[in-house]
């Protein structure tokens, strides 16, 4: 609308008017215009609670596009007194911003004042203003449009900082990513097209960064590069969690990797973790890790800018990377194929990332792991480092296994499990299963598949004794040396007592399944399994273990048969895979303590 458009004999016009003339009038005479400013806000809340108050009446509508062009031919006036417009500068983002979700024109009117204000102001005092008002609607509103007017400003204001340029984009980009935040909380995976728009303004912020550093000295150039990496790698994160993984997504995943080359961020870097802590000690230095409170998912973005490459050609192209050369990489090297794992933890671990996410997620493990190089340098005091890792990672990984509804995907995740956890030397793998069984108490299924992992490398290592028998005394296998130790924390467990049925049941079954199985080959190699034959442990594993499971069991049956025939049918069954297990062990123990004379 032109100002010829305009009628000006409307009423809200001549009283607006009329108020903002007044602010000019009182300065010229008194040199104090709070007052003044503070009518002119006033009069705009009052435009506002009536277009609010009467959301279906056009005639509002239509008043307040003519109030905020007035405002806009007002501000822009080259006869206006520049203090006057910096009065007015101080307290108009706030209040027009929310004239945005009126209509599109209002939305339109309402960028052009603040792009005004913006190219007439004071840059500094620009930043600090607008980072007030959108830290001041975040608490308020959670639609973007609200935002998307004042983003826009920031952008601009960005451009135009003079000096100490990185301190004070540092300081903005909290608020900025604030906002992203609120509005993903608020509204999960559904969006519009208020959504893109406004990841696009955020994008906007992004280039205008890039702008910035290229006209800095080395250092600042540096160090404002390595905070814009961050910025995108946590919008990387906040973008997929409000978006999933659609065509718009992978655009704007494109669109944010193009920064990766002017970052220093490479594949390699983000998978491993390695370039996050440079850019974050480059950027926070020794004394502000509180600074990076602000970027808690820098980790998941890093993660998923590498996922989204092996999903998409078009990721990949965006990074001018070849993504089989980092994948040869971690097949190549133990040490970073678990820096990789710890990564990926942080991505499998999120309640807000997609199944889909994941199971990508899942399927760049496999790859990773399906082609890997054997390694003979011995790298235990390594991974004793990264063993608090990859026992999370692994819980991760777990809890995919466990709480995914797709069949496909929870195969695929127990295939990653496995694969994880035979690239650990066998004495912190001993260690991490331990902890996973003990971690797992109340998820018998996953205590039992834990087992079923545990029987299969004893079998491997029986296997090894038996290959090496022609060429060197056959020594005593690590796992059934020690597996005793797993299957007590079960059958009898820490807490006292048997254990608890039919919670247990899958759980006690497997324990008792890995027990039986090293019964039947400890009868074949005596020699290799004297801890598992010897006297004291058989009659422990009887009395303790065995001869309490037993009576527990028989009397739940016996119990049973008092109750309907129903409930009865249902107990046998439940207690069936373990009663096949326990009776067969009970009988081979018995058999080995009276061959010893000790029964």
């Amino acid at each position: 609308m032109t100002e010829k458009e305009i009628p000006s004999g409307h009423p809200l016009v001549l009283r607006l008017h009329e108020t903002l003339t007044n602010c000019s009038k009182i300065f010229a005479e008194t040199g104090d215009i709070s007052k003044s400013v503070a009518d002119v806000v006033e009069f705009l809340n009052s435009i506002l609670d009536d277009v609010v108050s009467n959301p279906e009446d056009q005639s509002f509508k239509e008043n307040t596009v003519l109030v905020l062009t007035e405002l806009n031919l007002f501000i822009s006036s080259p006869s206006l007194d520049e203090t006057v417009l910096d009065a007015l500068s101080f307290v108009l983002p706030e209040v027009v911003a929310q004239f945005a979700s009126v209509s599109d024109m209002c939305r339109e009117m309402v960028e052009s004042i603040i792009n005004h204000i913006v190219s007439t102001s004071n840059p500094r005092d620009m930043l600090a203003i607008l980072c007030e008002a959108l830290d001041s609607h975040c608490k308020v509103f959670q639609e973007p449009v609200y935002f998307t007017p004042l983003l826009s400003g920031l952008a601009r204001v960005f451009l135009c900082i003079k000096r100490r340029k990185f301190e004070q984009i540092k300081v903005a980009l909290p608020v900025i990513l604030n906002v992203l935040k609120s509005v993903t909380a608020e509204y999960g995976n559904e969006r519009d097209g208020y959504f893109d728009e406004l990841f696009a303004r955020v994008l906007n912020i992004a280039t205008s960064m890039q702008e910035v550093s290229e006209k800095m000295e080395a250092k600042e150039k540096e160090k404002l590069k390595a905070l814009l990496g961050l910025f995108v790698l946590e919008m990387m994160a906040i973008s997929h969690i409000l978006a999933g993984v659609d065509l718009n997504c992978i655009s704007l995943v494109v669109q944010l990797s193009r920064f990766f080359p002017s970052c220093g961020l490479s594949y390699i870097g983000l998978v491993t973790g390695s370039v996050l802590e440079n850019v974050t000690s480059l950027i926070c230095g020794e004394d502000d890790d509180d600074y990076m409170k602000s970027f808690p998912l820098i980790k998941q973005g890093a993660s998923i800018s590498v996922i989204c490459a092996h999903m998409s050609d078009e990721v990949e192209t965006a990074v001018k990377e070849d993504l089989s050369v980092v994948k040869h990489q971690l097949q190549c090297s133990r040490i970073k194929r678990w820096q990789a794992v710890g990564m990926l933890k942080y991505l499998l671990l999120s309640a807000d990332q997609s199944w889909e996410v994941k199971n990508h997620a899942i399927e760049f493990l496999l790859s990773i792991f399906n082609g890997k190089v054997s390694e003979a340098c011995d790298e235990v005091e390594e991974c004793s480092f990264y063993t608090p890792s990859l026992l999370a990672a692994l819980q991760a990984i777990q809890k995919v296994i466990i709480f995914t509804s797709g069949a496909l995907i929870r195969n695929k995740a127990f295939s990653a499990f496995k694969m994880v956890l035979a690239d650990i030397p066998s004495c912190q793998r001993f260690d991490i299963i331990k902890a996973l069984i003990i971690l797992n108490t109340n998820t018998p299924s996953m205590i039992g598949l834990l087992l079923g992992l545990v029987k299969d490398m004893v079998y491997e290592d029986y296997q090894l004794g038996r290959e090496a028998e022609n060429t060197a005394p056959l020594k005593v296998p690590f796992w059934s040396s020690n597996v005793l130790e797993l299957l007590e924390l079960v059958l009898r467990p820490p807490k006292g007592g048997p254990p608890s049925l039919p919670e247990q049941n899958d759980a006690v079954s497997a324990a008792l399944t890995v027990y039986r199985f090293l019964l039947m080959i400890s009868s074949k190699e005596e020699k290799s399994y004297t801890e598992v034959l010897s006297e004291s442990s058989l009659r422990k594993v009887y009395s303790e273990w065995l001869l309490p499971l037993r009576t527990l069991v028989s009397g739940m049956v016996e119990e049973s048969k008092e109750g309907s025939s129903q409930l009865e049918v249902e107990i046998n069954c439940s207690f069936l895979p373990v009663m096949s297990n326990l009776y067969p062990c009970i009988e081979l123990v018995e058999e080995k303590l009276r061959n010893l004379g000790s029964l």
